[in-house]
């Protein structure tokens, strides 16, 4: 026996004891049960609360458009480049007069006549002297067919001219006028009557001025040559920004070729889906916070501007669309970023709060447990609004700086929401 233990060196009979000694220790350790399980607590205090609601969506100009060659000819002239802020109705490029249609070119001229016909109607005071003279005109035929034709209500002198030794003879004498000449003088009074009643009412129309229905003749030839003059022409039609410029002096285009796109960068607006469960906490005028992958580190602020009133389902989803405008957008904001959105729907201050992670569902009842002597005790509580991480204590049997459980042990109930 004694050589037995002779061939283990001192070293491995050390070893040997170490391990006696800590399985000794493990099962002594065992032998006396689990200890009880450390709990994780935090004060029951008084904050203010947040209630949000998040959502992404995509940045788009409140204005935007693409802006596109009405004819066909080769570009002569560019006149702006991306990032260049433009007026309404500044001209950004133009085609070359040679290589228009002609009907184009014509309509040059068209504008030039149009303009000077528009300008005298509206200064000169040739119509209106015009139509006072036929007035005038109208009244004395007029009056002439009347006597006349009062005349023939009784005896008329009739002249008669006859012929003595080859010398003209004059002689007058009382008789009465047949039916056919009343009625000749009848027509001739109506006539000369309608064309008095023509005169004065063209007179009307041009005593103050002149005839509004022939300025606005004058003005639509005005409309239809410009019309037709600013085909060969790229005009702004809004104030924005340039955000795509294609076409360079000397390309061949036709109608419908995608020239510009102009965005009113001033104003820039996020369209997000909201579910129907959160729709009726949303408000126009509510504060948004908004953050982009592409600009790190930096928040934007935002406020709603638009509620959606008719939802959307899609794959049995309902959604509905809430806009958001920026309200401190830079120049690193751009259209079509994406944009995580979190819109405040409630805010609430100088509330006890309690921790979302420490409330549990026991029996269909919200309760939390707080440390008491060291024991958990539990504690039914009522809640009002919540955000991610906490909600606000209604009711309940908790106070400022009772230690509430955030890690109570599975059997006392799942976990709130769960």
């Amino acid at each position: 026996m004694k050589q037995f233990f002779s061939k283990f060196s001192r070293r491995t009979w050390i070893v040997v004891g170490v391990v006696v000694a800590v399985l000794i220790a493990v099962v002594f350790i065992n032998s006396r049960g689990t200890p009880q399980t450390a709990f994780q607590t935090t004060e029951a205090a008084r904050g203010n609360l947040v209630a949000s609601i998040g959502a992404t969506g995509s940045v788009r100009a409140k204005q935007s458009a693409v802006l596109v060659w009405q004819t066909t000819g080769i570009v002569g002239a560019v006149n702006v480049d991306v990032g260049k802020r433009i007026s309404r109705d500044e001209v950004l490029a133009s085609l070359d007069k040679t290589s228009l249609n002609q009907s184009i070119i014509l309509a040059e001229a068209d504008l030039a006549s149009a303009q000077k016909a528009l300008e005298d109607l509206l200064n000169s005071d040739t119509a209106r002297a015009q139509a006072l003279i036929a007035v005038d005109s109208a009244e004395k035929a007029y009056e002439k067919a009347y006597n006349w034709r009062l005349e023939l209500n009784g005896k008329i002198d009739i002249i008669d001219t006859y012929y003595e030794f080859g010398i003209p003879k004059v002689r007058k004498y009382k008789g009465y006028a047949d039916a056919e000449t009343i009625a000749d003088a009848d027509k001739k009074l109506a006539l000369t009557e309608a064309q008095l009643n023509d005169a004065r009412r063209a007179y009307e129309r041009l005593k103050d001025g002149a005839d509004s229905a022939d300025i606005a003749a004058a003005e639509a030839r005005v409309a239809a040559a410009q019309s037709t003059l600013n085909l060969a022409f790229i005009s702004a039609p809004f104030e924005g920004t340039v955000t795509q410029s294609i076409p360079s002096i000397g390309d061949q285009v036709s109608a419908g070729t995608t020239a510009f796109r102009l965005d009113d960068l001033s104003h820039l607006l996020v369209d997000l889906q909201v579910s129907e469960v959160d729709i009726n906490s949303v408000f126009v005028d509510q504060s948004a916070v908004l953050t982009f992958d592409a600009i790190l580190g930096k928040q934007y602020n935002g406020r709603v501007v638009e509620v959606g009133q008719s939802g959307d389902t899609v794959q049995g989803v309902v959604s509905f669309t809430v806009t958001v405008e920026l309200t401190d957008a830079d120049e690193l904001v751009k259209p079509g970023m994406t944009a995580a959105v979190t819109v405040v729907v409630e805010e609430v201050k100088d509330v006890v709060l309690i921790p979302n992670r420490a409330v549990r569902l026991v029996d269909g009842d919200r309760v939390v447990y707080k440390l008491v002597d060291g024991q958990p005790v539990q504690v039914k509580v009522q809640l009002g609004s919540s955000s991610d991480t906490e909600s606000v204590l209604v009711s309940g049997d908790l106070k400022e700086g009772d230690l509430i459980i955030l890690n109570p042990p599975s059997q006392f109930g799942g976990p709130f929401g769960g």
